[in-house]
This record gives structure tokens, sequence and C-alpha cells, in this order.
């Protein structure tokens, strides 16, 4: 049994993690830290577990985190990489939810999430969470920076077209839209249901925090310049993630091709649905499950290839993703404890 700890479980990424791990066959629960909920049963809080967790939240220094064989970290940023170094001496494997280990560059981190990094020397051996684009990397590491939602989807959608170098790199264009739970479970004006109920909006137009991490991801995927243009929006919604990714074509290719080379990058990805030529996936069809659907169009049969991706932030934009690494990390089936079927209506 792997043996599992994490950080920081009142949140709505704590919360998805124990959904998942509750009933994956080969994961004991150890600990779940909250200094606030200290003591508090972990079931009273979230009583949808009721009868799945029987651990109460502990303090982070009561909590023996170095006794797991892998923590995750679902916190805020700068968190977990306090704590990794002690971790890896006791031999116990991280992943980070947060934004700790998915950038590379300590400059560019600590531009966008004004934070000094504490442990630079650590961030050489990070890996990437990314499954589908980086797997055998995930099979060997110590730690693991989780990717962010909205990176998943622009990543996924955008690698077939970059790999086989049939767009204009330097010109990508990614209309994204997320539910409210992607701002996370905090007491905020901006969130309230009547400040967020029958309203839409984008935010972070001048730049997001994510765009550095997809273009450094993004990077690896081809030789040319790369240019993203990221717009990301709120819609009124719980969970649920939809961007139309926009890219020029830079090379004659028919539709087919084009479906082809979705279909031939994706056909063994137990997580990415290739959906027909023409499609329109809809949030809905991924809620609550680790499923990422995909769907191409070309409007008017012009020069432009417009990539629909789909996913539930909270699962594959986020801990689903995070349990799929851990299987990778120590040799489970990567599919195990994640083959839930999409809730519907």
């Amino acid at each position: 049994m792997i043996k599992v700890g994490i950080v920081g479980g009142t949140g709505y990424t704590g919360v998805e993690l124990l959904r998942l791990l509750a009933t994956h066959p080969d994961v004991q629960l150890k600990a779940i830290t909250s200094r606030k909920e200290d003591s508090m049963p972990v079931a009273e809080m979230y009583p949808s577990l009721r009868g799945r967790v029987s651990l109460a939240f502990s303090a982070p220094e009561k909590a023996c985190l170095t006794d797991c064989d892998v923590v995750f970290f679902a916190t805020p940023h700068g968190v977990a990489m306090t704590q990794t170094p002690e971790l890896l001496e006791a031999g116990v494997k991280v992943i980070d939810l947060a934004a700790d280990f998915r950038l590379q560059d300590t400059a560019v981190f600590e531009k966008w999430y004004k934070l000094a990094h504490r442990c630079p020397e650590l961030l050489k051996e990070a890996v990437y969470g990314l499954p589908e684009l980086n797997r055998e990397a995930i099979k060997g590491a110590r730690i693991i920076g989780n990717p962010g939602c909205y990176p998943t989807t622009m990543q996924l959608g955008l690698a077939p077209l970059l790999k086989a170098d049939v767009v204009d790199a330097s010109h990508l264009i990614a209309d994204c839209k997320s539910g409210i739970s992607g701002a996370g479970r905090k007491a905020e004006v901006a969130m309230l249901f009547s400040e967020v109920s029958d309203n839409f909006r984008a935010y972070d137009v001048s730049g997001h925090r994510h765009s550095p991490e997809t273009l450094e991801q993004l990077f690896k995927l081809t030789n040319k310049k790369v240019g993203l243009l990221f717009t990301p929006h709120l819609v009124p919604m719980i969970r649920g993630m939809h961007s139309t990714i926009y890219a020029r074509l830079s090379k004659d290719i028919d539709n087919s091709a084009l479906q082809a080379l979705f279909v031939d990058a994706y056909k063994n990805e137990p997580f990415v649905d290739v959906m027909p030529f023409g499609s329109h996936p809809e949030t809905r069809s991924t809620r609550s499950s680790n499923m990422l659907h995909i769907a191409l169009h070309r409007p008017d049969s012009g020069d432009t290839v417009v990539v629909l991706v789909v996913q539930d932030n909270l699962v594959k934009g986020s801990a689903g993703q995070a349990v799929q690494c851990m299987n990778l990390m120590f040799g489970v089936e990567e599919t195990t404890g994640l083959m839930h079927v999409p809730v519907l209506p």
C-alpha cells in the first residue's frame, strides 16, 4: 500500500484528493493536515466522505508526514517548498498542486508569484507532471510540479500541432473559461454567489501567471519561437473548464490529416478523448472525471484551426492529474482510482 499524506486537506483540491484516494485500492491515507481544523474529523467538514475517510485533520507539526511514501501539497503557493527538503531527506516523494515546482527559472517564479524560492537547488530535479507529455520522467521522479488547470488544456490542445510543425507557433490564441472552484475555497467578495451568478467576465487579461508555465512547456515541443495570447474568463458554474484555442496553419493539410495528428497522438491515452472532427464538447461531459475531451474545427476551410478542449478543472486540471502522477511514480496501473464516469446531468 502507498502511504499518503495530504497537506492542506480543507480546500477544493484537498477534498477532491480525498474523494479520489479514499477508494483507491493501493492507497492508505495516513495524515491530512489543517492547523485551524486540528482534531476535527474530516467527515464532519465534508459529510460526503462519511464512511470513506475516518481520519481527523491534524496540525502540520503533529502530522507524521515523514512516515508517508508520498505527500500531496494542496496548499497555497510557497508552502511546499518550505517542507520538501525535509521530506525528501526522509525518502518521501512530493507532489505539489501549487506552483512551487512548475517553473525551472526562479526569476520567472519570483516575478509572477511574488515569493522568493526557498529551495531552488531542487528545481533541476522537479518533473512537470503532465503524463501525456512527460510520462517516463514522472515514473522516476521524487518531486512533481502538478500542472495548472488552464495549462493542461492549452498544452494538450496544441501539442500535436506544434510537434508536427503545421501551425505558426508565434501566433497562438487561447480563450479559456473556468468555473468558480478554480479560484479556491475562500471568503472573498468577488467569489460571493451574488457577484458570480448571472455574470461573465475576463480577468488578468494583461498577464496571467499560467502564461509563463505554459510557454515554458510549449517551447519543448517545437524549435520555433512561441507566442501565446491567453485570456482567462470566469463563468458562473462550480466546476468545469472550456478552452477554445486558435492556431494559424502554416502548411497545406487537409481536415482528415489534421484529425489524424490528434488521434495518433492520443490513441493510447486513457484520459484524452479525441472526438470526431467538428464536434462540440461540453464541460458537463467531463464533470467529476479525469477525462479531457478535444475536438477540432476549421471554419470555412480556411487557414485557422480551432481546438476545443474541456475538462473538470478540479480533476484532470488538478487532483486527478496528481493521482495519475502518483500511480506512475509507484508503478501502479495509471488509471487506478481514476475511472469514474462523468456525472450527468
